[in-house]
């Protein structure tokens, strides 16, 4: 049972969302001004703040597993108000920008990034940057697929914030993200999360 302010957490969250992709759709020349509100009123009623998204690799293992099933909450816009250190994110495959990857954000703009080899320089994060690592700390770098294979990445690739992991029918958990970013996606969660529909989805 979801209480009332979670569900006034969640529709504030919906219509924050809705207002986003109203005006973003705007300033691109997607619709016209006398277009917004109805694409706010459509998004608020109709829209989701999450979808499924289906792993692939064991680059986020075990967090996330290889053919998991994984409850992405949308981001329209992201900054470094939005996204977080700690949180696993989908973002856009920089080799394959049609493909997506799942991995955990490391760093932000403004951090210094070392490396473990003395002749590599030390280099801090530009304005809109970001460094994502896979969780398997068994691979190699090349097989990991991360930003020590591809470096920083612009924080614009950044489409979601995985909540939600499902293994199997039986297995299933919330991601562990950052405080913030759990915090913040708490009531998408209590009100989008449906495991059986999660379930149905992972055999197809």
């Amino acid at each position: 049972m979801v209480s009332v302010g979670t569900w006034c957490r969640y529709v504030a969250h919906k219509f924050a969302y809705s207002l986003s992709i109203g005006w973003k759709s705007y300033k691109v020349g997607q619709i016209t001004e006398t277009q917004v509100g109805d694409v706010v009123w459509k998004n608020l009623f109709q829209g989701k703040l999450t979808y499924l998204h289906w792993n692939k690799g064991q680059q986020m293992a075990p967090t996330i597993v290889e053919d998991g099933t994984v409850l992405v909450r949308k981001l329209p816009t992201v900054d470094p108000m939005s996204v977080f250190i700690g949180d696993v994110v989908v973002l856009k495959d920089p080799e394959s920008p049609e493909d997506y990857l799942v991995r955990r954000l490391a760093a932000i703009e403004g951090y210094e990034m070392a490396s473990n080899d003395e002749k590599d320089e030390p280099f801090v994060l530009e304005k809109d940057q970001c460094w994502v690592l896979a969780d398997n700390e068994s691979l190699k770098p090349k097989e990991a697929r991360d930003s020590r294979t591809f470096g920083p990445l612009p924080m614009t690739d950044i489409v979601g914030r995985a909540i939600y992991s499902l293994r199997t029918a039986v297995d299933h958990c919330p991601v562990q993200n950052s405080r913030h970013g759990m915090h913040y996606d708490s009531p998408v969660l209590a009100v989008e999360l449906d495991v059986a529909e999660m379930a149905r989805s992972t055999k197809r």
